[in-house]
């Protein structure tokens, strides 16, 4: 079964359930995926999905901010639940100090040098890491790494 057709099928069970919230969660990562397909003329593959996720979880995360900041604590619990049904459909991440590893190799294999590599360092590291890692993550690795 496909991410997407598991996330269909988790909102036909919201549905039944009636469980508004989080329905209304999935609603919204499925009009993104359809957006992005009508966008672009293409079908959404499992790597494309979870960059979708991925994206609308860095938004719940910075409205997440935002919110606290300015004490509304009923729309940070409300973005809070939203970002922990989209944290289901991820894929099991590495840890930073995995990430900081497979990092290190692949400086090590570029002969990377110093910060004016890091484009290309973050390249080759995004491909071979590819969803496995937060972008936020790998970049710090990176970062860390070229530093040295």
């Amino acid at each position: 079964m496909s991410l997407k057709d598991r996330i269909t099928e988790d909102m036909k069970a919201a549905m039944r359930a009636k469980e508004a919230d989080r329905l209304l969660t999935i609603r919204g990562l499925l009009a993104a995926v359809k957006q992005k397909e009508v966008d672009e003329r293409i079908v959404v593959d499992d790597a494309g999905l979870v960059a979708i996720v991925d994206k609308l979880i860095k938004q719940r995360k910075d409205s997440i901010g935002q919110f606290a900041a300015a004490g509304r604590d009923d729309l940070v619990a409300k973005e809070t639940a939203e970002l922990a049904v989209l944290q289901v459909y991820l894929p099991e991440r590495l840890s930073a100090e995995a990430v900081a590893e497979k990092v290190a190799a692949i400086v090590a294999e570029l002969g990377a040098t110093g910060p004016g590599d890091m484009g290309k360092v973050m390249a080759a590291a995004k491909a071979a890491l590819g969803n496995s890692a937060e972008m936020s993550t790998m970049s710090a690795a990176v970062k860390a790494a070229l530093a040295k």
